[in-house]
């Protein structure tokens, strides 16, 4: 089995949501061989609580005006450590970086295909670790300046 076309048209939508509100490191995997309750999932990551909020608003209101399709699950959002759309055909988990890197989701969905994104969202592989590198050069600079 392969994820529907609606699927990827949800997942595509999202991803390109997602990168319009500067994600980081956003992947989509067709988990409708190993699971039975959705097709795909979608990972983006943000380096603070605000911009995880963001991206989860963006997404959910580009879905809804141009698919036409309403998560039916939303959770994580008090905290917006690590937020879930669930939309039934699509999950969607928008993570603070650190949530990103401690649970590996990844890792988990690996030897699942990978969903062609939109070339915006493919843009942004590697960017939190951009963000990380450029933190700690700020850091110890401002270090050095004490």
């Amino acid at each position: 089995m392969t994820a529907t076309d609606r699927s990827i048209e949800l997942i595509q939508a999202a991803a390109q949501a997602a990168a319009d509100k500067l994600a980081h490191d956003i992947i989509a995997y067709d988990v409708s061989d190993v699971l039975s309750i959705t097709d795909a999932f979608l990972l983006a990551s943000a380096p603070n609580d605000r911009q995880v909020k963001s991206i989860v608003d963006e997404i959910e209101e580009r879905l809804l005006k141009d698919l036409g399709a309403k998560p039916v699950r939303r959770e994580g959002d008090r905290d917006a450590r690590w937020v879930l759309l669930d939309y039934v055909d699509i999950v969607v988990h928008v993570q603070h970086s650190e949530e990103r890197v401690f649970y590996a989701l990844e890792r988990l969905w690996k030897d699942c295909p990978e969903i062609s994104l939109p070339e915006d969202a493919v843009a942004t592989r590697g960017k939190a670790e951009e963000h990380a590198r450029a933190l700690e050069a700020r850091e110890s600079l401002d270090g050095d300046l004490s």
